[in-house]
């Protein structure tokens, strides 16, 4: 992920990106569903954040809301979005603005709901009192480490992007290594196996009601040989408003090859 390396220095400091910068306003907007993965012969399983619309056009649309009403009740106040499209730890920031503790998979879990949730953070000139950091509780518990397929977890709180499925199947613009096909669990785009098998989310999972992150058509799973046999416009078509979109279809097919090897 050499996008991680640009901008380092706004990474370090959100001063650069808002000189006046005080506070950071971390949000979490929980994404699942009462569904479960489909784990069908000859179809390949969709990462749960990606079964339904693409987050991005739902979080943009309730930030604008968020600082339309932010300015009404602090008339000159400056703000500045992301949506983990630019240059700031998302995570980071929401561990110390208290959303919650980063598990040992790397993803945030809050005590109350667990981790299925986006986050979002607001950059601000405003001065506001700045809540508690909830501490690790993680404590002895490996499953998340014990599960991951491609052991992608090579320690406590690191992940390595080479081996995690979720980065070969989206990001990754190479061939899936040789050595790693026959993990890939039946994974068509992203993972969620870390998640899945995490106590907090069995036992606190918070489920939304937010009808765009349910299933289109109830799908969790797609044919491999519909998407070997897809077109470009096609795909663009189907996958306009999902994030699937991210992996393009030439990404797609490669993963679908990978599963059918």
């Amino acid at each position: 992920m050499q996008y991680m390396e640009k901008n380092i220095s706004k990474r370090r400091d959100v001063k650069e990106i808002l000189p006046d910068a005080q506070s950071i306003i971390s949000l979490g907007l929980h994404y699942n569903t009462p569904f479960e993965h489909g784990d069908e012969q000859g179809k390949g399983k969709i990462s749960r954040y990606a079964w339904g619309k693409d987050y991005h056009l739902l979080i943009w649309e309730k930030l604008e809301l968020f600082i339309d009403e932010l300015q009404r009740y602090y008339p000159g106040i400056e703000a500045v979005s992301y949506v983990d499209t630019g240059p700031v730890m998302d995570k980071v920031w929401a561990v110390n603005a208290g959303l919650g503790w980063m598990g040992k998979h790397s993803n945030i879990i809050n005590p109350d709901s667990g981790s299925w949730f986006f986050i979002a953070n607001i950059i601000t000139n405003a001065h506001f009192t700045f809540a508690e950091v909830i501490t690790d509780h993680c404590g002895s518990c490996s499953r998340c480490i014990d599960a991951c397929p491609t052991k992608a977890i090579v320690a406590d709180y690191i992940v390595d992007a080479n081996r995690c499925i979720s980065y070969l199947t989206i990001e990754n613009k190479n061939e899936i290594p040789e050595a790693l096909k026959s993990d890939l669990d039946n994974w068509l785009f992203g993972c969620d196996v870390c998640q899945d098998v995490c106590p907090w989310n069995k036992k606190f999972a918070f489920e939304t009601d937010k009808q765009e992150f349910f299933p289109v058509r109830g799908e969790t799973a797609i044919s491999l040989v519909e998407v070997l046999g897809m077109e470009n416009n096609e795909f663009k078509e189907r996958f306009a408003d999902s994030p699937v979109k991210r992996a393009k279809l030439k990404g797609l097919q490669r993963n679908a090859r990978a599963l059918k090897a």
